[in-house]
């Protein structure tokens, strides 16, 4: 099955949902190598991954996740990360290594989202290399990284808002994690990874790390069973939507996908540079955060603001970007979004230390 896979790549040809699926069921139980990984992944990534194959691969991935008991559903907020509740859960994804050296825009999206009513649950880890990833800023926001499933899913049931961690709910990828460092490159690994959805999200705000997959990973979540989605690629920001150049989005809503192109000044907002949005280590993107929550003005609150927005409309809590922008600057400056930080602090502080779900 690899073999014909591979063949079938390297010859330009694509290859259907159903046999992408296969060919990474083989893959995630460790029964190919890594030299056959390789040339699979660099042969689809050179004459492009289709929908099909993308879907196949996260239905492969997606079936041997741990899930977590929700009675919600979910809105996922993605950068390889963010996820939230069926009518008013965002998940919401971010990448850790996105080479982008801002601050954690979506950490601080999340608390701006969650406060103003969108149930969320971010699925993150801590970063492997020089880059600081969600959970280390969360991490030093005060945050208690290793509790239960158990207390987890309350967690997110109760406060609206939790932290999925990684080592706990990502045994799928345990055969390819080092093979992905050593790759060097993105593959469909990097596409379907914000796809695991442990908290079984339907709507989505995802990022890209290229504008022209907007559109294609869109269609992708429709295939998947999202209902709502923002997928989205800004200028010098990647998978955020930007202030420092445009925006391209996709947008899912009622089994069509729209795509556009957003600029920072449609909004009311002032285009900046990338120094202005920079981040530091993760002591110093927590600290940014807390400022943000805090109301202090300035570019840094201004994106954030933005991406909650944008994560309003996903959840059905607005109708476009005025009123999602007017609900995140209410939520900060009513000093519910700081508190919706600590009272995931506090929570977390009294839990037990987690046990890992064996796969």
């Amino acid at each position: 099955m690899i073999k014909e896979a591979i063949i079938s790549a390297i010859n330009g040809k694509d290859l259907s949902a159903a046999d992408m699926e296969k060919t990474m069921d083989l893959i995630l139980d460790g029964r190919v190598a890594s030299s056959q990984i390789g040339s699979l992944v660099t042969a689809l990534r050179m004459k492009g991954e289709t929908v099909a194959e993308i879907t196949g691969a996260a239905r492969a991935l997606r079936k041997r996740a741990a899930r977590l008991d929700l009675d919600n559903g979910l809105l996922s907020l993605g950068r390889d990360d963010i996820h939230v509740e069926r009518e008013t859960v965002l998940a919401t994804t971010g990448s850790e290594a996105s080479g982008t050296r801002t601050f954690n825009i979506s950490t601080a999206t999340m608390f701006i989202a969650a406060a103003g009513g969108v149930k969320m649950a971010r699925h993150g880890n801590r970063a492997a290399s020089r880059y600081f990833g969600a959970g280390d800023v969360l991490e030093s926001l005060g945050v208690n990284l290793e509790i239960s499933t158990s207390d987890m899913e309350k967690c997110i049931q109760d406060l609206g808002i939790g932290f999925i961690f990684k080592p706990l709910m990502s045994g799928p990828m345990q055969h390819v994690g080092n093979f992905r460092e050593e790759m060097g490159i993105r593959t469909i690994f990097n596409l379907i990874a914000p796809l695991i959805n442990p908290a079984g999200a339907e709507a989505y705000v995802l990022g890209v790390y290229d504008p022209a997959l907007t559109e294609k990973m869109a269609l992708v979540l429709s295939e998947l069973g999202a209902t709502s989605a923002f997928v989205v690629h800004g200028e010098m920001t990647n998978d955020e939507i930007s202030l420092c150049g445009a925006t391209t989005v996709a947008r899912l809503a009622a089994g069509r996908v729209e795509k556009q192109v957003i600029e920072p000044e449609d909004y009311g907002f002032k285009r900046v540079g990338l120094e202005a949005i920079k981040g530091g280590d993760a002591a110093a993107n927590a600290q940014i955060v807390r400022d943000i929550l805090g109301g202090e003005p300035g570019p840094k609150r201004d994106i954030a603001v933005l991406n909650a927005a944008a994560a309003f409309i996903t959840a059905g809590r607005d109708n476009d970007f005025e009123s999602g922008i007017e609900r995140a600057v209410a939520t900060i400056d009513s000093g519910k979004a700081q508190s919706k930080l600590d009272a995931l602090v506090a929570f977390t502080e009294q839990c037990r230390p987690f046990v890992r779900k064996e796969l």
